[in-house]
């Protein structure tokens, strides 16, 4: 499995291979009605037993691939450091420590070290930026009612 650093972009070529195998298994992916299917690999003949939805996982890095995107695969039930998860949200590891014990994101302590969970960590991420819009909202509102958007 790759690290962080070791990380890279896709090449043109595996951009193009990736578009072509993306649009392809797209159109397959919706026939399947069972949970699982098999695939077979030309090349060896080999067929594997897979579950759906990681074939649409696939399909998913597929389309990353095609534009460019490099991918990185991460277990949502994996810990994470405060440090990494201050790097998620985007804010200082002393202010990501504030929210843990604020207890707006639940943590486990292992000594003296905090650990929380990456699901938890993208969970209370995703809360952050639908309270951002709806406050946005409230402002692009609130401009329209004093008439800041007249001409």
């Amino acid at each position: 499995m790759l690290v962080l650093d070791e990380i890279k972009i896709p090449t043109k070529l595996e951009q193009l291979v990736a578009i072509k195998s993306y649009l392809s298994l797209a159109s397959v992916v919706e026939t399947i009605r069972s949970e699982q299917t098999e695939i077979e690999i030309e090349e060896t003949k080999s067929k594997i037993s897979i579950p759906v939805s990681a074939l649409k996982m696939l399909g998913d890095i597929l389309k990353a691939m095609g534009e460019g995107k490099s991918i990185s695969i991460i277990p949502v039930s994996h810990e994470v450091t405060t440090q990494r998860a201050a790097e998620i949200l985007g804010c200082s590891r002393p202010h990501f420590v504030k929210i843990l014990e604020e207890g707006k994101i639940p943590f486990t302590k292992v000594g003296k070290h905090r650990r929380i969970l990456l699901e938890d960590v993208l969970q209370f991420k995703a809360s952050m930026k639908e309270e951002q819009k709806k406050h946005l909202i409230e402002m692009m509102n609130l401009d329209e009612e004093i008439g800041l958007y007249d001409s």
